[in-house]
Protein backbone atom coordinates (compact mmCIF):
# COMPACT_ATOMS: atom_id res chain seq x y z
CA UNK A 1 0.00 0.00 0.00
CA UNK A 2 1.40 3.47 -0.68
CA UNK A 3 1.73 5.76 1.88
CA UNK A 4 0.42 9.35 2.06
CA UNK A 5 2.22 12.62 2.49
CA UNK A 6 0.58 13.23 5.92
CA UNK A 7 2.03 9.85 7.24
CA UNK A 8 5.80 9.32 8.00
CA UNK A 9 6.81 5.23 8.07
CA UNK A 10 6.83 3.77 11.73
CA UNK A 11 10.41 3.75 11.49
CA UNK A 12 11.21 6.98 11.70
CA UNK A 13 9.05 7.47 15.12
CA UNK A 14 10.07 7.66 18.47
CA UNK A 15 9.03 8.88 22.05
CA UNK A 16 10.49 12.09 21.32
CA UNK A 17 8.99 13.09 18.53
CA UNK A 18 5.68 12.25 19.28
CA UNK A 19 5.71 15.15 22.23
CA UNK A 20 7.82 17.65 19.30
CA UNK A 21 4.84 16.67 17.00
CA UNK A 22 2.37 17.55 19.88
CA UNK A 23 4.00 20.97 20.88
CA UNK A 24 4.25 21.91 17.67
CA UNK A 25 0.82 21.42 16.82
CA UNK A 26 -0.10 23.22 19.71
CA UNK A 27 1.34 26.33 18.28
CA UNK A 28 -0.05 25.44 14.97
CA UNK A 29 -3.83 25.25 16.34
CA UNK A 30 -3.14 28.18 18.40
CA UNK A 31 -1.78 30.19 15.65
CA UNK A 32 -4.31 29.11 13.52
CA UNK A 33 -7.16 30.60 15.82
CA UNK A 34 -5.44 33.79 16.62
CA UNK A 35 -5.00 34.24 12.59
CA UNK A 36 -9.05 32.86 12.18
CA UNK A 37 -9.91 36.27 14.82
CA UNK A 38 -11.29 39.34 12.57
CA UNK A 39 -8.95 42.34 12.33
CA UNK A 40 -9.94 45.99 12.63
CA UNK A 41 -10.98 47.12 9.59
CA UNK A 42 -11.23 43.94 7.26
CA UNK A 43 -13.93 42.07 7.86
CA UNK A 44 -16.03 43.73 10.10
CA UNK A 45 -18.54 45.98 9.66
CA UNK A 46 -17.29 49.14 8.46
CA UNK A 47 -19.58 52.08 9.81
CA UNK A 48 -17.98 54.06 6.86
CA UNK A 49 -19.89 51.56 4.24
CA UNK A 50 -23.22 53.02 5.42
CA UNK A 51 -22.54 56.51 5.64
CA UNK A 52 -21.50 56.10 2.21
CA UNK A 53 -24.20 54.62 0.93
CA UNK A 54 -26.35 57.39 2.53
CA UNK A 55 -24.39 59.75 1.11
CA UNK A 56 -25.07 58.38 -2.31
CA UNK A 57 -28.92 57.61 -1.84
CA UNK A 58 -28.93 61.54 -1.05
CA UNK A 59 -27.39 62.87 -4.16
CA UNK A 60 -29.94 60.40 -5.82
CA UNK A 61 -32.83 61.78 -4.64
CA UNK A 62 -31.49 65.37 -4.70
CA UNK A 63 -31.12 64.93 -8.40
CA UNK A 64 -34.42 63.55 -8.69
CA UNK A 65 -36.39 65.97 -6.93
CA UNK A 66 -34.30 68.62 -9.35
CA UNK A 67 -35.13 66.75 -12.17
CA UNK A 68 -39.33 66.68 -11.57
CA UNK A 69 -38.68 70.44 -10.86
CA UNK A 70 -37.22 71.41 -13.94
CA UNK A 71 -40.08 69.41 -15.83
CA UNK A 72 -43.30 70.49 -13.88
CA UNK A 73 -45.18 72.30 -16.42
CA UNK A 74 -43.97 75.88 -16.60
CA UNK A 75 -45.90 78.71 -15.48
CA UNK A 76 -47.31 80.93 -18.62
CA UNK A 77 -46.97 84.22 -16.95
CA UNK A 78 -43.66 84.07 -15.79
CA UNK A 79 -42.77 82.80 -19.28
CA UNK A 80 -44.60 85.73 -20.97
CA UNK A 81 -42.74 88.43 -18.61
CA UNK A 82 -39.24 86.61 -19.17
CA UNK A 83 -39.36 87.19 -22.82
CA UNK A 84 -40.74 90.36 -22.77
CA UNK A 85 -37.86 91.43 -20.26
CA UNK A 86 -35.49 89.64 -22.68
CA UNK A 87 -36.59 91.65 -25.81
CA UNK A 88 -38.58 94.75 -24.83
CA UNK A 89 -36.30 97.72 -26.12
CA UNK A 90 -33.39 95.81 -27.44
CA UNK A 91 -31.45 95.22 -30.64
CA UNK A 92 -29.65 91.78 -31.47
CA UNK A 93 -28.40 89.87 -34.40
CA UNK A 94 -28.97 86.45 -35.30
CA UNK A 95 -28.33 83.57 -37.99
CA UNK A 96 -31.24 81.98 -39.02
CA UNK A 97 -32.12 79.11 -40.65
CA UNK A 98 -35.35 78.88 -42.86
CA UNK A 99 -37.56 75.75 -43.67
CA UNK A 100 -40.37 76.34 -45.76
CA UNK A 101 -43.06 73.62 -46.94
CA UNK A 102 -46.31 73.64 -49.21
CA UNK A 103 -48.43 70.99 -48.35
CA UNK A 104 -51.05 71.04 -51.03
CA UNK A 105 -47.57 69.86 -53.49
CA UNK A 106 -45.25 68.49 -51.12
CA UNK A 107 -42.40 70.76 -51.83
CA UNK A 108 -39.50 71.62 -48.88
CA UNK A 109 -37.31 75.14 -49.34
CA UNK A 110 -34.69 75.52 -47.22
CA UNK A 111 -32.79 78.98 -47.36
CA UNK A 112 -30.52 80.66 -44.52
CA UNK A 113 -29.11 84.48 -43.71
CA UNK A 114 -28.91 86.69 -40.89
CA UNK A 115 -31.08 89.03 -39.23
CA UNK A 116 -30.84 91.91 -37.35
CA UNK A 117 -34.05 93.63 -35.05
CA UNK A 118 -34.26 96.86 -33.31
CA UNK A 119 -37.12 97.66 -31.62
CA UNK A 120 -39.70 99.17 -32.25
CA UNK A 121 -40.73 97.20 -35.57
CA UNK A 122 -37.05 97.53 -37.54
CA UNK A 123 -35.75 94.56 -39.14
CA UNK A 124 -33.03 93.77 -42.12
CA UNK A 125 -32.97 90.14 -43.35
CA UNK A 126 -30.03 89.33 -45.55
CA UNK A 127 -30.74 86.21 -47.24
CA UNK A 128 -27.21 84.22 -48.33
CA UNK A 129 -28.64 81.18 -49.82
CA UNK A 130 -30.02 79.85 -51.96
CA UNK A 131 -30.06 82.95 -53.66
CA UNK A 132 -28.82 86.56 -52.27
CA UNK A 133 -31.92 89.30 -50.87
CA UNK A 134 -32.39 91.64 -48.37
CA UNK A 135 -35.46 92.48 -46.38
CA UNK A 136 -35.36 96.08 -44.84
CA UNK A 137 -38.01 97.66 -42.78
CA UNK A 138 -37.96 100.72 -40.54
CA UNK A 139 -41.06 99.75 -39.44
CA UNK A 140 -42.77 102.14 -41.70
CA UNK A 141 -41.50 101.50 -45.76
CA UNK A 142 -40.52 97.64 -46.52
CA UNK A 143 -37.83 97.38 -49.41
CA UNK A 144 -37.12 93.87 -51.12
CA UNK A 145 -34.01 93.85 -52.95
CA UNK A 146 -33.34 91.08 -54.91
CA UNK A 147 -29.77 91.17 -56.29
CA UNK A 148 -29.75 88.89 -58.88
CA UNK A 149 -32.64 90.09 -60.42
CA UNK A 150 -31.76 93.76 -59.92
CA UNK A 151 -34.85 94.87 -58.92
CA UNK A 152 -36.00 96.52 -55.58
CA UNK A 153 -40.16 96.03 -54.80
CA UNK A 154 -40.86 99.16 -52.12
CA UNK A 155 -44.11 98.62 -50.41
CA UNK A 156 -46.29 99.56 -46.63
CA UNK A 157 -44.22 97.70 -43.90
CA UNK A 158 -47.17 97.43 -42.17
CA UNK A 159 -49.18 95.75 -44.31
CA UNK A 160 -46.66 93.61 -45.16
CA UNK A 161 -46.02 91.79 -41.80
CA UNK A 162 -49.72 93.05 -39.99
CA UNK A 163 -49.60 89.11 -40.09
CA UNK A 164 -46.85 89.29 -37.27
CA UNK A 165 -45.70 86.22 -39.17
CA UNK A 166 -42.21 85.48 -39.96
CA UNK A 167 -40.82 86.07 -36.11
CA UNK A 168 -41.80 90.06 -37.16
CA UNK A 169 -43.36 90.15 -33.73
CA UNK A 170 -39.76 90.08 -32.44
CA UNK A 171 -39.33 93.51 -33.00
CA UNK A 172 -41.85 94.80 -31.17
CA UNK A 173 -42.53 92.27 -28.65
CA UNK A 174 -45.01 94.57 -26.42
CA UNK A 175 -47.65 93.54 -29.16
CA UNK A 176 -47.69 89.78 -28.64
CA UNK A 177 -50.33 89.69 -25.80
CA UNK A 178 -52.42 92.31 -27.54
CA UNK A 179 -52.19 90.24 -31.13
CA UNK A 180 -52.54 87.00 -29.90
CA UNK A 181 -53.94 84.42 -27.22
CA UNK A 182 -51.52 82.60 -25.95
CA UNK A 183 -51.14 78.96 -24.40
CA UNK A 184 -48.91 76.40 -23.22
CA UNK A 185 -47.77 74.07 -25.83
CA UNK A 186 -44.57 71.21 -25.22
CA UNK A 187 -41.93 71.79 -22.54
CA UNK A 188 -39.19 69.64 -21.38
CA UNK A 189 -36.48 70.70 -18.92
CA UNK A 190 -34.49 72.87 -21.11
CA UNK A 191 -37.58 75.09 -23.54
CA UNK A 192 -40.97 75.63 -23.69
CA UNK A 193 -42.76 76.08 -26.50
CA UNK A 194 -46.08 78.86 -26.71
CA UNK A 195 -48.88 78.56 -28.87
CA UNK A 196 -50.02 82.17 -30.59
CA UNK A 197 -53.44 82.16 -32.20
CA UNK A 198 -54.34 85.48 -33.97
CA UNK A 199 -57.15 87.18 -32.37
CA UNK A 200 -58.15 88.63 -35.99
CA UNK A 201 -58.69 85.71 -38.30
CA UNK A 202 -56.52 85.07 -40.92
CA UNK A 203 -55.67 82.63 -43.62
CA UNK A 204 -52.12 83.58 -43.69
CA UNK A 205 -51.44 82.51 -40.26
CA UNK A 206 -53.36 80.12 -38.25
CA UNK A 207 -50.69 79.52 -35.25
CA UNK A 208 -47.42 80.77 -34.38
CA UNK A 209 -45.52 78.33 -32.24
CA UNK A 210 -42.44 79.87 -30.31
CA UNK A 211 -39.70 77.86 -28.55
CA UNK A 212 -38.61 79.75 -25.68
CA UNK A 213 -35.54 78.85 -23.51
CA UNK A 214 -36.92 78.45 -19.77
CA UNK A 215 -33.06 79.94 -18.72
CA UNK A 216 -32.81 82.80 -20.69
CA UNK A 217 -36.00 83.03 -22.63
CA UNK A 218 -34.28 83.34 -26.17
CA UNK A 219 -36.69 82.62 -28.81
CA UNK A 220 -34.98 80.07 -30.98
CA UNK A 221 -37.30 78.82 -32.98
CA UNK A 222 -40.99 80.28 -34.48
CA UNK A 223 -42.76 77.89 -36.51
CA UNK A 224 -45.90 79.36 -39.07
CA UNK A 225 -48.50 77.48 -39.64
CA UNK A 226 -51.74 79.17 -42.75
CA UNK A 227 -54.74 77.58 -43.38
CA UNK A 228 -53.62 75.24 -46.24
CA UNK A 229 -51.57 73.68 -43.62
CA UNK A 230 -48.12 75.46 -45.14
CA UNK A 231 -45.50 75.94 -42.31
CA UNK A 232 -42.66 77.93 -42.28
CA UNK A 233 -39.94 77.50 -39.40
CA UNK A 234 -37.61 79.95 -38.61
CA UNK A 235 -34.56 78.52 -36.52
CA UNK A 236 -32.29 81.36 -34.94
CA UNK A 237 -28.92 80.68 -32.89
CA UNK A 238 -25.74 82.77 -32.33
CA UNK A 239 -28.03 85.55 -30.76
CA UNK A 240 -26.37 88.22 -29.65
CA UNK A 241 -28.21 91.31 -27.95
CA UNK A 242 -26.13 94.71 -29.11
CA UNK A 243 -27.18 98.28 -29.89
CA UNK A 244 -27.50 98.26 -33.93
CA UNK A 245 -27.69 101.91 -35.49
CA UNK A 246 -30.92 102.92 -37.02
CA UNK A 247 -29.33 103.49 -40.64
CA UNK A 248 -28.90 99.90 -40.79
CA UNK A 249 -32.70 99.96 -41.74
CA UNK A 250 -32.94 102.47 -43.87
CA UNK A 251 -32.35 101.64 -47.70
CA UNK A 252 -31.58 103.57 -50.69
CA UNK A 253 -32.30 101.86 -54.50
CA UNK A 254 -28.96 101.43 -56.54
CA UNK A 255 -28.64 103.25 -59.56
CA UNK A 256 -30.15 101.54 -62.67
CA UNK A 257 -32.33 99.39 -60.53
CA UNK A 258 -35.78 98.49 -61.19
CA UNK A 259 -37.78 99.92 -58.53
CA UNK A 260 -41.82 98.12 -58.22
CA UNK A 261 -44.58 98.51 -55.58
CA UNK A 262 -46.56 96.80 -53.98
CA UNK A 263 -49.65 98.88 -54.22
CA UNK A 264 -50.55 99.63 -57.81
CA UNK A 265 -51.47 103.22 -56.51
CA UNK A 266 -48.10 104.09 -55.83
CA UNK A 267 -45.34 105.64 -58.04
Amino acid sequence: MGMSPETPPARLKNPSSDASTARIRGKTLQNSSNNNRQRPGTNSPCPWKRFCLAMVLSVVLFSFANAQADTQTPDLETVLTGIEHRYSGQDFTANFYQTSRLAAIEITETANGQAFFSHPGRMRWEYQEPERQEIITNGKTLWIYRTEENQVVKGDAAAFFKTGGGGAFLSDITLIRIDYTITLGKFDTDFVTLVLVPKRQNPEITTIDIRVSRTTFDVDRVETTNTYGDTTILEFKEITFHKLEKALFEFTVPEGTDLLFMNPNEG
